[in-house]
C-alpha cells in the first residue's frame, strides 16, 4: 500500500483510515456514518468512504463553526 500511496492518492478509504484523514476518533466517524451525515458505501463486506466526501463533511463543519 505504501507504493500506491506514494504515487496515487486513493479516492476511497476504510473507516479507520477516514478517521485518521479527518483527525478524529473512530467512534465519532462511525456516529457520522450511522446518522447519514457522512456517506459511505459497501463493496462486498468492505465499507468505503470517498475522500471527497470526507473533505466535504469537514468543510461543512468548518463553515458551521465559522458562523457561530
Amino acid at each position: 500500500m505504501q507504493f500506491l500511496e506514494k504515487y496515487h492518492k486513493p479516492i476511497a478509504v476504510a473507516p479507520a483510515d477516514a478517521a485518521k484523514i479527518a483527525g478524529i476518533g473512530r467512534t465519532k466517524l462511525y456516529a457520522a456514518l450511522s446518522s447519514g451525515e457522512l456517506p459511505s458505501f459497501k463493496i462486498g463486506t468492505r465499507r468505503l468512504i470517498r475522500v471527497s466526501a470526507i473533505e466535504a463533511w469537514l468543510a461543512s463543519h468548518e463553515t458551521a463553526s465559522a458562523s457561530k
